[in-house]
C-alpha cells in the first residue's frame, strides 16, 4: 500500500503514500456492490486489514455497533461480519499446530506493460505520461472484466468438487507503483491487483471461496489480453506502431513500440541484466547434470529460481513521482545524449508511419488456427483451451501491431483449431490431429515431424518452421481450389478487389478499423463467381466477334468433330487436386 518503501510505525497510511510518492489504491469489481463500495473508492487502512487480511466484511466496524445496539452478543456481531469460512476454524485447539493450515485471502495479479512503454511513459512529457497511464487502467479493467465474465468460479461445496461461477463479480483493490527493485531505481509502470478469495455463491447468495484453480490457470491468457489491449489503446490514442523484438534467440519476441532507441532498453532493464547473469550460471548447471538443455518447464523454474537469488531487499529512500522522473531523464540523458532523450515522441510517430506504410495488419482465421496449433502443439505436445487462447491472442499482438481487434476474435480462432486441428490426447487434454491438416500428403507429412522432434534447435524456432509449413500448405490448397473452379478454357485476370489475400477480417485504410468481412470459404466462393462471371463475358465476346466475321465474310469451313477431348482443354466442373480431400484445410 506504500509501494517499496518502508512505512515508519505510527505514520498515517495517506502521509506514507504521500511520503513514498505513490497513489493510494482503488476499489475495482463488480463485486465491489454487494459491500456498499463503488469503483474508484479509496482503500482504506481500516477495509484493507477488514477484507484482505481477515476475510471480513470491509465496513464490519459500523456493522458491528448496530447490532450491538441491537442486543446481538459480541460473537454474534463479529460472525456477522465474516464472509464464508472464518479464519479462526482453520486454528483448531483440537488439531496439531504444525498442521494449522493458513486461510487464503487474496491473489496479487502484477499488470505490467512492455518494455518500451516503461521508458515513453518515465522520459516523455506529462501529457505522455498521463495518456500511458490512462491506457494501462483500460486495458488492466477490461482485463478484469474478463476474468469476472469468463474464467473465475466459485467453490459450491466443501471440499470444491462442484464450482460455479460467482454471482456478483470480483472484489479487488488495486494499488499502483511507479519503479524496479534494481540497485539504481528505473522505472517499472505496474500495478497490483489484490483480487480477494471471497465471493457470493450463484444459487443462495452465500460467501465462499474463489477456485485457485480456474483463476491461476488463465494466468498467461489474461497476460496475452492485457498486452493486447495496452497496444490497442496507445495506437488508438498516440498513433504509435507496434514491432516484434526477439530478446533472446530462439525464444517468444516481445513487442515494442516502434521508434524507441533499443539501447534504452538495456538502461532500464537493469533488474532483467541482474536476473539473466544469474539465469546463465544456473543454465550452466543444469546442462552439467542433465547433459542437454532446460526445456520451457524447467527454463522457467531456473528463471524463477534466479529472480528470488537476485531479489534485493526494499529501499528506504522515497522520493515523489516527479523527482523519480527528474532523476531517470538526468541519467538517461548522461548515458546516451539529450537528442536521443527529447526526440522520443518524434520518432515514434514518424516510425509508425513506416510501419502503417509497409505493413498492412490482417487477421485470416484459417491462417491463424494452424500458427496457433502448430506452435501450441510444438511446445507442448498436449494442452488445454487457454493454452490455445493464449497463444491466439499473441498471433494477434503480432498480426494487429495495434490495430483494435473484433470482439471474440481470439476465440473463434481457438474454436476453429479445436474444431478442425485437434484430437482427444487425454480425458482432460488435445494434441495436434496431424491427420486433419494432411489427409494424404505424406510427403508433407515427413516434413513436419523432424520439424517438431529437432532437439538441437529452441522450442519456439520449430514451432515457427511447423507453423510456416502448416500456412504454406493452406495457401497452396487455396490456390488449388480458385484454379480448379474456372469453367471454361479462358486465362481470366482476377480483378484487383479479388487478388487480395482472402481473410475473414481486413483492414479499413481510410480510419484504420477492422471491418468484419466474408470467412475464407466465402471468400473462394465470391472469388470462383467473379471468375465465371469474367469467363462468360470473355466468352460472350469471342462469340460477338465470330458472328461478325460470319456476316462479313460468310461461313467458314468447320473441321470435323473430334472423338476425344484435346489435352489443352479444360473440361467444365473443378479439377481434381493431388493430395486433398474432402477433409482437408480450406
Amino acid at each position: 500500500m506504500v509501494g517499496d518503501g518502508h512505512r515508519r510505525a505510527g505514520t498515517p497510511l495517506r502521509a506514507a503514500q504521500d511520503e513514498a510518492g505513490v497513489p493510494p489504491g482503488v476499489w475495482k469489481g463488480r463485486g465491489l456492490a454487494a459491500l456498499g463500495l463503488a469503483a474508484g473508492d479509496v482503500v482504506t487502512e481500516r477495509q484493507a486489514e477488514l477484507l484482505l487480511g481477515e476475510g471480513r466484511h470491509p465496513d464490519a466496524d459500523r456493522i458491528e455497533r448496530e447490532l450491538l445496539a441491537r442486543g446481538r452478543t459480541p460473537a454474534q456481531a463479529r460472525r456477522a461480519t465474516v464472509l464464508g469460512r472464518p479464519i479462526e476454524h482453520n486454528r483448531s485447539p483440537k488439531t496439531d499446530k504444525a498442521k494449522e493450515r493458513t486461510p487464503w485471502l487474496a491473489f496479487d495479479l502484477v499488470f505490467r506493460p512492455p518494455p518500451t512503454a516503461h521508458i515513453a511513459w518515465a522520459l516523455m512529457d506529462d501529457e505522455h505520461r498521463l495518456v500511458l497511464e490512462l491506457c494501462d487502467d483500460i486495458a488492466r479493467d477490461k482485463t478484469l472484466a474478463w476474468f469476472e465474465e469468463s474464467v473465475v468460479e466459485i467453490r459450491s461445496k466443501a471440499g470444491g468438487k462442484q464450482r460455479a461461477r460467482v454471482k456478483d463479480g470480483l472484489i479487488v483493490a488495486v494499488f499502483r507503483h511507479y519503479e524496479s527493485r534494481a540497485t539504481e531505481s528505473r522505472p517499472l509502470l505496474h500495478a497490483h491487483a489484490v483480487v480477494s478469495a471471497r465471493a457470493r455463491r450463484p444459487h443462495d447468495g452465500k460467501w465462499g471461496n474463489l477456485s485457485a484453480d480456474s483463476l491461476m490457470t488463465h494466468i498467461v491468457a489474461a497476460d496475452t489480453l492485457y498486452t493486447l489491449y495496452f497496444m490497442e489503446e496507445v495506437s488508438a490514442r498516440l498513433g504509435w506502431a507496434w514491432e516484434p523484438r526477439e530478446v533472446t534467440p530462439g525464444r517468444r519476441p516481445v513487442m515494442d513500440i516502434a521508434g524507441i532507441d533499443r539501447r534504452l532498453i538495456g538502461w532500464q532493464s537493469t533488474r532483467r541484466q541482474q536476473i539473466e547473469d544469474a539465469l546463465s550460471v544456473l543454465t550452466e548447471k543444469y546442462e552439467e547434470r542433465q547433459g542437454h538443455p532446460p526445456g520451457e518447464k524447467a527454463g522457467y523454474a531456473l528463471a524463477c529460481q534466479a529472480a528470488d537469488q537476485t531479489r534485493l531487499p526494499k529501499r528506504t529512500e522515497l522520493l515523489s513521482l516527479s523527482e523519480l522522473r527528474k532523476r531517470w531523464r538526468d541519467s538517461a540523458i548522461r548515458a546516451y545524449g539529450a537528442d536521443t532523450v527529447d526526440r522520443l515522441a518524434e520518432r515514434a510517430r514518424a516510425a509508425a508511419a513506416a510501419v502503417w506504410a509497409r505493413v498492412r495488419p490482417m487477421v485470416d482465421i484459417a491462417l491463424a488456427a494452424v500458427d496457433v496449433v502448430a506452435v501450441v502443439y510444438v511446445m507442448r505436445g498436449a494442452f488445454k483451451r487457454h493454452h490455445l487462447l493464449a497463444e491466439a491472442r499473441r498471433h494477434l499482438s503480432y498480426v494487429l501491431r495495434g490495430r483494435p481487434h473484433e470482439p471474440g476474435l481470439d476465440e473463434q480462432i481457438v474454436q476453429t483449431v479445436i474444431d478442425e486441428y485437434t484430437r482427444p490426447a487425454s480425458r482432460r487434454m488435445m494434441t495436434a490431429d496431424l491427420r486433419a491438416l494432411y489427409p494424404r500428403d505424406t510427403e508433407d507429412q515427413a516434413v513436419l515431424r523432424p520439424l517438431t522432434r529437432k532437439r538441437s534447435a529452441p522450442q519456439y524456432e520449430r514451432a515457427r518452421l511447423a507453423a510456416d509449413v502448416l500456412a504454406a500448405r493452406v495457401r497452396a490448397a487455396r490456390r488449388a481450389e480458385r484454379l480448379g473452379s474456372r469453367r471454361l478454357p479462358y486465362a481470366v485476370a482476377v480483378p484487383a478487389a479479388s487478388r487480395s489475400h482472402p481473410g475473414p477480417f481486413r483492414t479499413d485504410r481510410k480510419d484504420g478499423h477492422l471491418l468484419e468481412a466474408e470467412t475464407g470459404v466465402a471468400t473462394v466462393e465470391q472469388t470462383r463467381q467473379t471468375m465465371e462471371a469474367a469467363a462468360a463475358k470473355v466468352a460472350a465476346t469471342v462469340r460477338d466477334s465470330k458472328r461478325a466475321r460470319a456476316l462479313a465474310h460468310g461461313p467458314r469451313p468447320q473441321p470435323a468433330p473430334a472423338t476425344t477431348t484435346p489435352p489443352h482443354t479444360q473440361q467444365p466442373g473443378t479439377q481434381h487436386t493431388p493430395g486433398r480431400s474432402s477433409g482437408g484445410v480450406a
